[in-house]
């Protein structure tokens, strides 16, 4: 997908130091361990969502579970099986009543906090890298230096990756159906033998019971005189874009200005170059794939306009599996109209569009779900739904993790005490470096530099991300 000469390159950091939560609003309880991407092909971004991390514009973090105050659960929702709730119906019918009447709701929407910024490990001025710089140590070096070497760490027996099993209806018996839908259609049945009986021609009936797509809620809930007003743009992030560049200071205002009134934040904390760094610098390189979506991979922003201004701004990246979610910012003034829940709903039926496009991409990640904080939960409602376990690195439906939750701030999801991470690290030696512009397998480096003490830090790194993610990203090495 990436071309031949991109890689992810990174720099890692501990995660010793605590930082304050952004929901609980501990000083000191937030542990996370960190790494500054200066670059990342979407690929690898997928395959470290998948183990729990996340980014905060170039910095990519994962929480400790173990350790820190409130653990953060990867949570994905399953775009094409998705039904819209009642309580999610109720909020297209919100939309659509202030956009053909302008009427807003009196009452104000229940909570609905959007990720904290993450508080930062990392430096602000990282090292400087350039791609175009960077030497491969040939296989035929490598040879030369290894035999002088001692063997690669070994580390933890490779583990079988097995999914949990999944409760549900047995698939054997059919469906549930509510009385009255069964009612409705004896009586089609019945109508139907009457007029078949005088002769009549029918065409097949359409299936009466086939329930209302999320597609339809949402084109129902924009009517024909209604849809001049409220436009969707997805705008890639990339200033050298005009649509990005033309509406870039009247997004970073509509940021300042959610921020302080949604978040209390002071205006020293949300100006342009936080705005900036925090939701435009990505380390995400565009890609385009002939099987992929017609937009290609990459960051995006996608702005709400009505009436001809930006009310609302969801930060989205489009991966080879997935859209995941970053971030979404609104104008105060529309916080009864319940914008992060709407725009979620807008986001799923996206995912949905790219699918048709590329088979693959079928996911919707939400970011983390965190079960001790009560107004995070509402991600959970985006059924049918999976959290990630943070030790087998599987998937579990959001119904068995619960249980598990109420109990427990932190769980091992995955019930099966024989699942294991399949990626688990099988050869530290095999990890990429890169040193002085020089691309080497970690082995090699170790040997070049043998008083270097860096050897338990590279394996906690490759622990974290995974073996196949350890030879292809490359970890900087000053």
């Amino acid at each position: 997908m990436a071309g031949s000469n991109s890689y992810t390159i990174v720099e890692y950091f501990g995660g010793d130091d605590g930082y304050r939560c952004g929901y609980c609003k501990n000083d000191k309880g937030n542990f996370s361990h960190g790494m500054w991407s200066h670059s990342m092909t979407v690929q690898d971004y997928q395959d470290l969502i998948d183990r729990g991390w996340r980014r905060s514009g170039k910095y990519v973090y994962k929480p400790i579970m173990k350790k820190t105050c409130c653990p953060q659960y990867t949570i994905r929702c399953h775009a094409l099986n998705f039904q819209p709730s009642k309580s999610h119906k109720k909020i297209l019918k919100k939309m659509s009543k202030y956009i053909s009447k302008g009427e807003l709701p009196t009452a104000q929407a229940d909570g609905e906090p959007m990720d904290s910024v993450c508080e930062e490990a990392g430096p602000r001025e990282p090292t400087k890298v350039c791609q175009s710089d960077l030497k491969v140590v040939a296989n035929a070096d490598i040879k030369d230096e290894v035999p002088n070497c001692s063997a690669a760490t070994e580390v933890q027996k490779n583990s079988v990756d097995s999914t949990a099993g999944r409760l549900g209806a047995d698939p054997s018996r059919p469906p549930c159906r509510k009385a009255k839908d069964l009612r409705k259609e004896r009586r089609l049945q019945k109508d139907q033998k009457r007029q078949h009986g005088a002769g009549i021609s029918l065409a097949k009936p359409a299936n009466t019971n086939q329930p209302k797509t999320l597609e339809d809620f949402i084109s129902e809930s924009l009517e024909d005189n209604s849809s001049d007003r409220l436009e969707v743009r997805l705008v890639p992030v990339n200033f050298e874009d005009p649509q990005f560049s033309a509406s870039y200071q009247q997004s970073a205002a509509l940021y300042a200005r959610y921020q302080m009134a949604i978040h209390g934040d002071d205006p020293s904390e949300c100006r342009e170059s936080e705005f900036r760094r925090f939701l435009c610098d990505s380390p995400l390189e565009a890609e385009h794939s002939p099987d992929g979506p017609e937009m290609g991979y990459g960051s995006f922003h996608q702005q709400y306009w009505l009436d001809g201004r930006i009310v609302a701004v969801g930060v989205i990246d489009i991966l080879p599996a997935c859209v995941s979610s970053v971030y979404l910012y609104y104008h105060p003034d529309f916080t009864s109209l319940s914008l992060g829940s709407y725009s979620a709903l807008r986001e799923i039926a996206f995912t949905r569009k790219l699918q048709k496009q590329s088979t693959k991409l079928c996911y919707y990640y939400l970011g983390f779900y965190v079960h001790s904080c009560p107004k995070m939960r509402y991600k959970g409602q985006y059924r049918p739904a999976d959290l990630l376990c943070p030790e087998s690195y599987t998937w579990v439906s959001v119904e068995q993790c619960i249980p598990l939750l109420s109990n427990s701030r932190y769980a091992r999801l995955n019930q099966d005490p024989d699942a294991g991470d399949s990626q688990a690290v099988k050869d530290v030696g095999r990890a990429l470096v890169l040193h002085k512009r020089t691309v080497m397998p970690y082995i090699v480096y170790s040997c070049k530099f043998k008083g270097r003490s860096d050897t338990a830090e590279v394996q906690e790194y490759a622990s974290l991300v995974g073996q196949d993610c350890a030879e292809r990203i490359l970890l900087y090495r000053s």
